[in-house]
């Protein structure tokens, strides 16, 4: 278990906040549903409810549910991998893989698309989820030819962020174009199978006979009623909708992304720097759409087949919704503690995106979970100590001495200005204790490894110490800092809450 977890303790406020989260009102949008918290890829705590094909059979953790654009990040990962290999440019003309892409304008003039502008939803094709949901199983014949007639863009490329299914799929047809392969078979050989995903599949047809599949159901009287809804067929846009999987296997599949930020990270399947790469915004999604009203968050954006929010308070959190007549579904999951939700739903209606951020914001909040996990450089380390050594014993002007200093440090602000600072500041706070606790136990938070923050006990206060360093080969201090703290005695008086101040710091 993660960042210090006990299992049994997070199962325990999983369930506890499921229960609060999917009450009657909830549950009654869909027949069947399932949630699921999950940790480094293991599901702790799941809740199923009703029948997924209104037959008498219960839903089970096992019950397979359509994802939908879920399935974006499985084609984005694929792209990625190909382009590892020097296969895909991501940054070439779509046009150079799929020619009849060539066609498409802006304002009445061509328009340059790439692949990375595609994966990202800023190739200036407008948002096309209603049409996208009703041409998913076209064929690529026919939606070659509408793309050869020429598609009108509504933004300028690489400007907007806009979700265009038509764009990503797009992508697919680039990766049939390099590899010969039917798309969806490439996911598989390359994603599917060597992660062992063997629930997840392209199309209803390729489970075998009496799998627990759940039915796809529309209610438009808030669950009074229910009719049937056929699956939506697999064709030219099934790369960006069509999969089936359950929530193990998702499990399985946010641990393997959610890991690249792991300090020991490992390749394998696909490189940790390019999964970072998909959990990496690389279009800016404006906080007030609708998706992100009910957080806050400091930012918003797309990486690569996934959303990228940057949470006031737990940091990176990485997710994706799905959507088709008859299912909901979302995967979240926070990077710095390996803990995830997916939530599946055989309903439109059923909103499992909403039920998945309450989830998994109150079980972050329930565990204080750190916002990061941050490993200071050594280097960032020494200096703090040096720092911290000489203000404990008194020496208010050796500022030269807390070296190596970068030149700027002592010309920003000159010693005798930071000696007289000192001093006015232990005016208030009155001499360093002498027997204050170890160094280690003293350090507050770090925003990144070049940087260290820690507390300086005094007589009647507490200083609020930081050191920044400069990433040159060898390291050298460019800030120092030392002020005094407020009512909490970890922040300078007046400093606003930051996400910084949830760091888990890590040394040695």
């Amino acid at each position: 278990m993660s960042a210090g977890i006990a299992t049994e303790h997070l199962a325990a406020q999983a369930c506890e906040a499921m229960a609060e989260r999917l009450d009657a009102a909830t549950l009654r949008r869909s027949p069947a549903s399932i949630a699921a918290v999950t940790c480094r890829g293991e599901v702790v705590a799941v809740r199923t409810h009703g029948e997924p094909r209104r037959d008498g059979a219960p839903t089970t953790p096992g019950t397979v549910f359509r994802i939908a654009s879920m399935s974006k990040s499985f084609l984005a990962a694929t792209a990625l991998s190909l382009r590892d290999e020097g296969l895909l440019d991501l940054y070439a003309p779509i046009e150079n893989y799929v020619p009849e892409a060539a066609a498409a304008r802006f304002d009445g003039r061509s328009a340059r698309i790439t692949i990375d502008m595609l994966l990202s939803n800023r190739s200036g094709l407008a948002e096309d989820n209603p049409w996208g949901d009703e041409h998913l199983g076209e064929s690529r014949e026919s939606i070659g030819a509408l793309v050869g007639e020429g598609l009108t863009l509504s933004a300028a490329p690489a400007t907007e962020y806009q979700y265009s299914n038509v764009g990503q799929s797009l992508v697919g047809r680039a990766i049939e174009a390099v590899t010969g392969r039917p798309v969806e078979d490439v996911i598989r050989e390359r994603m599917l199978d060597p992660l062992g995903l063997a629930d997840t599949r392209a199309s209803a047809g390729l489970y075998p006979a009496g799998a627990d599949l759940a039915h796809g159901f529309r209610t438009f009287d808030d669950g009074e009623s229910f009719a049937p809804e056929p699956y939506v067929g697999t064709g030219a846009l099934g790369c960006i909708g069509s999969l089936f999987s359950t929530v193990s296997d998702i499990a399985a599949w946010m641990e393997f992304l959610g890991s690249a930020f792991d300090a020991d990270a490992g390749d394998g399947v696909l490189s940790a720097a390019s999964r970072r790469e998909l959990q990496t915004a690389h279009t800016l999604i404006a906080p007030a759409l609708s998706q992100f009203t009910d957080r806050e968050l400091d930012g918003a954006g797309y990486g690569y087949g996934l959303v990228v929010e940057h949470d006031r308070r737990f940091g990176r959190i990485v997710q994706h919704a799905g959507g088709l007549p008859g299912f909901s579904s979302h995967m979240r999951w926070h990077p710095a503690t390996g803990i995830g939700v997916v939530v599946f739903g055989n309903s439109d209606q059923f909103g499992a995106g909403g039920i998945a951020g309450a989830v998994l914001h109150d079980v972050l909040g329930r565990i204080d979970a750190p916002a990061a996990v941050v490993r200071p450089w050594p280097q960032t380390v020494a200096a703090a100590r040096r720092v911290d050594e000489l203000l404990r014993a008194g020496r208010t002007d050796a500022w030269d001495e807390m070296g190596p200093l970068a030149r700027n440090v002592l010309r920003d602000v000159p010693g005798a200005v930071r000696t007289r600072r000192l001093l006015a500041a232990l005016d208030e706070t009155g001499e360093p204790v002498a027997d204050a606790p170890s160094f280690e136990t003293r350090v507050i938070s770090a925003t990144d490894a070049s940087a260290l923050r820690w507390t300086v006990p005094c007589r009647t206060g507490v200083l609020v110490c930081d050191v920044r360093m400069m990433g040159l080969h060898t390291p050298v201090v460019q800030s120092i800092d030392v002020q005094v703290a407020g009512s909490t005695g970890r922040k300078p008086r007046d400093e606003s809450p930051r996400v910084t101040d949830h760091h888990r710091v890590v040394l040695g």
